[in-house]
């Protein structure tokens, strides 16, 4: 009998397997696949990052520093408004080995992380969760006092434990061009229907280009329409859903979400890696094993946490879908230099950020 049964060993199941194994539980993690693989996500990521990776991981990881982004209305050619700081406001990271370093910090804090190994099924009880998992050996059944969903847009835990829906699921697309870039500023365009396309400079590594599109639009013709309107050519595409909208319970009797699962994501950006392992956090504090009531202290620490910066999320993600004549007139008016946390739109209203306002108008 485990305490806890994390199902995937993304950055919320790895970062709530580290910790709720540093502080004396029993956990097992199981990871469909190879940690890591395959890739669906964006390694663009605010120094936060870094209060949850362990010591020495930022040398490891780290690809290029940004310090601002040119928002073009349209695709490639159109005019670009720089927002930018002096300083540098986001790191660009190796996502495949991030994923990897989190797993092996929570192997070494004591979680029992065992990759190829695909749930099948999950069954609440009064008194336990059973997860059943096909592996290398033949499908095996696990009981824990409780099991802890981290396994993205399409979870299982949430669909076998029938648990509401995030609020709409994006089709992300992205993928890789051989061009050396070090440039310290990446490039967003509100060129695809709702939502917005990027470029960013990777140095060495390369340069990610990539999309996310509402449901019914055909995420691979606007990217192939954006690229092409770059002039590259790319490598193998990466795509998987992003969820937007937390539902109005994330919890059931003994069982929780974190990260994607939980639709605990920037509605203006649709990353989640930060906002996800805060939440892992959270449910390793809050969360007694044996205390199913405990569960409600863990939904309440998490939405005080994060639900007025997704809310007023939504509220930037509107812009997106303004008239292009307006998205220009305002781009033009607010560019500049910005204090603004890429994680955080409440910083939008911060006195550094208002004085910089009122000092253009």
């Amino acid at each position: 009998m485990y305490d806890f049964v994390v199902v995937g060993a993304g950055p919320a199941g790895s970062r709530f397997s580290r910790r709720a194994a540093a502080a004396g539980h029993d956990v097992l993690c199981l990871e469909r696949g190879a940690v890591g693989t395959p890739l669906a996500c964006s390694g663009h990521v605010s120094t936060d990052i870094w209060n949850f990776t362990p010591d020495g991981a930022r040398a490891d990881l780290l690809q290029n520093e940004i310090s601002g982004a040119r928002f073009h209305a349209g695709g490639p050619g159109e005019r670009a408004h720089l927002f930018y700081k002096d300083e540098t406001i986001s790191n660009v990271i190796d996502r495949v080995e991030l994923d990897r370093t989190l797993a092996r910090a929570a192997r070494e804090a004591g979680a029992d992380l065992r990759e190829h190994h695909s749930v099948i099924g999950v069954e609440e009880h009064a008194d336990r969760v059973s997860v059943t998992a096909r592996t290398p050996d033949g499908n095996r059944t696990f009981d824990a006092r409780m099991v802890a969903g981290c396994d993205g847009p399409v979870s299982r835990v949430r669909r076998d434990l029938d648990m509401p829906e995030p609020g709409e699921k994006l089709q992300g697309v992205l993928a890789f061009s051989a061009e050396n870039d070090p440039g310290a500023h990446v490039d967003v365009h509100l060129s695809v229907p709702e939502f917005f396309a990027w470029r960013i400079p990777r140095a060495e590594a390369g340069v990610e280009y990539g999309l996310a599109a509402a449901p019914g639009e055909n995420a691979t013709g606007l990217f192939e329409t954006f690229t092409d309107g770059y002039g590259v050519e790319t490598g193998e595409t990466c795509a998987g859903m992003i969820p937007i909208g937390p539902p109005d319970r994330v919890t059931g009797y003994r069982s929780f979400l974190i990260g994607d699962a939980a639709a605990q994501t920037k509605p203006f950006t649709g990353g989640g890696i930060v906002y996800g392992m805060t939440a892992a956090d959270h449910a390793a504090r809050e969360i007694d094993p044996r205390s199913p009531e405990t569960l409600a202290d863990y939904e309440t620490a998490w939405r005080d946490d994060l639900a007025r910066e997704i809310r007023l999320g939504h509220w930037v993600r509107r812009a997106y879908s303004l008239p292009k004549p307006l998205q220009n007139a305002g781009l033009s008016a607010l560019s500049g230099k910005i204090g603004v946390h890429m994680d955080k739109p409440t910083t939008l209203f911060s006195p550094e950020s208002l004085k910089t306002l009122l000092s253009r108008s």
